[in-house]
C-alpha cells in the first residue's frame, strides 16, 4: 500500500509538471504512475482481504470492515481512472492536429 501511495503521489506531481511545462512525456509517465499504483492498491487490498476474511482456516466471523477499507476500494477506482484519462490525453496530444488539406485552399 506504500508504494501504492508512493506511486501515486508520482503520477500526480509527474501530471502537474507536464500542464504546467507542456511537455506529453510527464503525462504518459503519469499516467503509467496512476495504474501502476491503482494496480498495487488492488493487491495490497485482496493480499488484506484474504488475509483478514480466511487467516489460516480461521473465520472472523464478527470481522468488519471500516470506512477507510471502503475508501481505499473507492481510491482504486480513482486512480485507474486518473491513469486511463492521463494516457488519453497524452494519445490526444500525441496524434496533434490534422494535416492541412492542399485541396481545400
Amino acid at each position: 500500500m506504500l508504494l501504492s501511495v508512493l506511486s501515486c503521489f508520482a503520477g500526480v506531481l509527474l501530471g502537474l509538471s507536464a500542464f504546467a511545462n507542456g511537455t506529453s512525456r510527464r503525462v504518459r509517465t503519469g499516467g503509467i504512475a496512476l495504474i501502476l499504483s491503482g494496480f498495487l492498491a488492488l493487491l495490497a487490498l485482496s493480499v488484506y482481504t484474504g488475509v483478514t476474511v480466511n487467516f489460516f482456516g480461521k473465520r472472523f466471523l464478527d470481522w468488519r470492515f471500516s470506512w477507510s477499507y471502503i475508501l481505499a476500494w473507492v481510491g482504486i477506482i480513482l486512480a485507474f481512472a486518473a491513469g486511463v484519462f492521463q494516457m488519453c490525453a497524452y494519445q490526444k496530444n500525441a496524434t496533434g492536429p490534422p494535416a492541412p488539406n492542399i485541396a481545400d485552399s
